[in-house]
């Protein structure tokens, strides 16, 4: 982030090889973060991600698979380092629910902790009637700071650091927070999704990278705009 001074996170959700690559050359030189699904890919085969670690590598950027695990430790372990996709090998950064408690982050962390990888939590979504609310965020955030060897932050709308907290907020807590459902303007689509604009995010709600998907690239992967978006994050 600091290098690139960029807080763009592109999430890049496109079921063909070829424009999931190229989607990822076009907004790599201008993200800190390139977010994919890497199962919804229709002709996936390993050289994607060798590919796809090449272009990590030339634009500085890293990896996150949205993975969204959430099972049990033991599915989790095996779900994480093996399979067709063999997410550990190549993803700097995962993500999970909360809701198995805390036996998936203790999976998770025994894949992923000695590769040097990092899990964020979803303590928030930003769906209209989400169930990621009150009890629910605040046993996802005493589970980050429980794994803070492991856990780098959440997937939330807002900062985190007093939540659950009775007393007063721990000086040196410094998750990251990553916020989906960012548009240019704060609309909403008919699948639910709620957005809001970058500055609502990163000034309004101190957050610290936005996620944007098809705001950059739309319905056509062949039309980038990901130029509108440089710098609209950085505060």
């Amino acid at each position: 982030m600091e290098r690139k001074r960029s807080n763009l996170a592109v999430s890049v959700d496109v079921s063909k090889s070829a424009d999931f690559l190229a989607i990822i050359e076009a907004v790599g030189p201008l993200v800190c973060l390139i977010k994919t699904h890497i199962d919804i890919l229709e002709d996936f085969e390993p050289s994607v991600v060798s590919k796809l670690q090449g272009l990590s590598l030339q634009h500085d950027f890293l990896i996150f698979e949205d993975r969204k695990f959430a099972d049990i430790g033991n599915t989790v372990i095996l779900q994480y380092s093996g399979g067709v996709h063999k997410i550990s090998q190549w993803s700097d950064i995962t993500n999970a629910h909360p809701v198995p408690g805390p036996s998936i982050v203790a999976g998770l962390k025994k894949v992923g902790l000695p590769l040097g990888r990092g899990l964020l939590l979803l303590a928030e979504m930003s769906t209209e009637g989400t169930l990621a609310t009150g009890e629910y965020t605040e046993a996802a955030v005493q589970m980050a700071r429980e794994n803070r060897d492991f856990v780098i932050g959440f997937i939330a709308q807002r900062r985190m650091e007093s939540v659950g907290i009775n007393t007063s907020i721990d000086p040196d807590e410094d998750f990251l927070i990553l916020t989906p459902g960012v548009g240019l303007e704060a609309v909403g689509d008919s699948m639910g999704q709620q957005y809001r604009t970058p500055e609502q995010v990163i000034l309004e709600s101190g957050c610290d990278v936005i996620i944007v998907g098809r705001g950059v690239y739309g319905s056509e992967p062949q039309s980038i705009a990901g130029h509108s978006w440089a710098g609209r994050g950085i505060s």
